[in-house]
């Protein structure tokens, strides 16, 4: 019996050399696997119902515009939230931060669980659709942190991939509440299950996030906090390079979001033969499958590799989106979009490693913060030229939006730089 006791023992130590090998490739460490299982709890929660919230407004009473200013309130809050997110993760910590995100979105969930009329989902969605946005530069910035310079892109991939989880079962689990309670009651379960998630969210994410990390991610390489600093006198720190990369990415961002909140009116409403709620879960999780699939490979090229390739082939995809949903009438023609939808996602997370490369050392977060501050901003009014084009017609809608995409790509194509990774900066 003791040999083999012994060889036993053997046989876990390596197998614990191996999880911790794959977990050094990965670059999966204590804090960052706290905040990817929140990310993963709240973003399930979330998914169930908020990809169904222009449904929901529909059934509600709401009508097109309503929708569209939903997406565009989304788009707008993001940008405050992001820049808000990245001067709270530098000024109070990550941790604290974090739990205040999660008390707001919980805030957020229970306007819509106990008042079913259209405005009092506007009002919670001021509290919870921004959510990814607001709690993105404490995450990021935690990555960039903890990481080596030559596991950041793997380790924002991993962020990125995580995320599409709840994504892709989020959607199916919402169309499932759906298809047995309706569109009112269905949505309002599945928003009563993230007020669930989002609290054991909570608790996770307090537990895991070690507190030496959370003091080193507020401390500049000479141990003194950061001096605040306004977005105003940040965007004079944005590099020639960065502000490039910005305007194409707000071309490219109009193209993705004029449609983005209609996409699902498409798919249930519009198209000859219309999908389910249910089918319009399994689309979504087809895509979320397929952008899975293609960042770990696409990372680990990527830390080795200019990043102007990846970046610019996410944007191809982008533009193609629009028309090949144009084309798809049928539930069968919708997986080929969805797929394509999915691809979108090929060199997203190499565009924030490089956002984050770009910028300054004492100012990680809150340089990433003010990016998506004045992107979003600036594509905020898309989503309610959305609403208009969609209100003359679908098709106007889904061509002007691949039209944006074009100028986009092209306009990286041609003035974009192919930057490798930053000098290495001290941890």
């Amino acid at each position: 019996m003791e040999p083999r006791s012994e060889g036993g023992i053997t046989t876990w130590r390596k197998m614990g050399r191996e999880a911790a090998r794959l977990g050094g490739f990965l670059g999966l460490k204590r804090s960052t696997v706290g905040v990817l299982g929140m990310v993963v709890l709240v973003g399930m929660g979330e998914r169930m119902g908020e990809r169904f919230l222009p449904i929901y407004l529909l059934g509600l009473g709401g009508g097109p515009l309503a929708i569209g200013l939903l997406q565009a309130m989304d788009n707008l809050l993001s940008a405050l939230y992001s820049f808000l997110g990245g001067y709270l993760s530098d000024r109070i910590g990550i941790k604290r931060s974090l739990m205040i995100f999660n008390l707001v979105a919980m805030v957020g969930f229970s306007f819509v669980i106990l008042i079913p009329a259209w405005q009092a989902v506007l009002a919670g969605a001021v509290l919870f659709i921004s959510w990814s946005a607001i709690s993105l530069p404490a995450t990021i910035s935690l990555i960039y942190k903890v990481l080596p310079p030559n596991k950041r892109t793997m380790g924002v991939s991993m962020h990125s991939l995580v995320r599409r989880i709840p994504m892709a079962l989020g959607p199916v689990l919402g169309g499932a509440f759906i298809g047995v309670w309706g569109e009112r009651d269905g949505v309002r379960m599945a928003f009563g299950v993230a007020l669930l998630m989002t609290l054991a969210a909570l608790v996770l994410q307090q537990r895991m996030i070690e507190e030496e990390m959370e003091e080193r991610a507020q401390r500049s390489p000479c141990g003194q906090t950061h001096p605040q600093r306004s977005p105003f006198r940040l965007l004079g720190l944005m590099s020639p390079a960065m502000r490039t990369l910005l305007v194409a990415d707000i071309l490219v961002r109009f193209c993705e979001q004029i449609p983005y909140a209609f996409v699902v009116v498409w798919c249930m409403k519009a198209i000859r033969e219309p999908v389910t709620a249910l089918q319009f879960g399994i689309l979504t999780t087809i895509e979320m499958a397929t952008a899975v699939l293609v960042y770990i490979p696409v990372a680990y090229f990527a830390d080795r590799s200019g990043k102007k390739p990846f970046v610019l082939t996410t944007f191809v995809f982008f533009t193609l989106f629009p028309l090949v949903l144009f084309w798809s009438q049928s539930f069968e023609w919708l997986i080929g979009a969805f797929i394509l939808r999915g691809l979108k996602e090929f060199g997203e997370p190499t565009r924030k490693a490089l956002i984050m490369d770009l910028s300054p050392h004492p100012y990680k977060a809150r340089m990433f913060g003010l990016y998506y501050l004045v992107r979003d901003l600036v594509v905020s009014v898309a989503a309610m030229w959305g609403a208009f084009l969609w209100h003359i017609s679908p098709q106007a809608n889904l061509l002007t939006a691949s039209l944006f995409g074009l100028m986009g790509t092209v306009g990286f194509a041609l003035f974009g730089r192919d930057l490798a990774s930053s000098p290495r900066e001290d941890l």
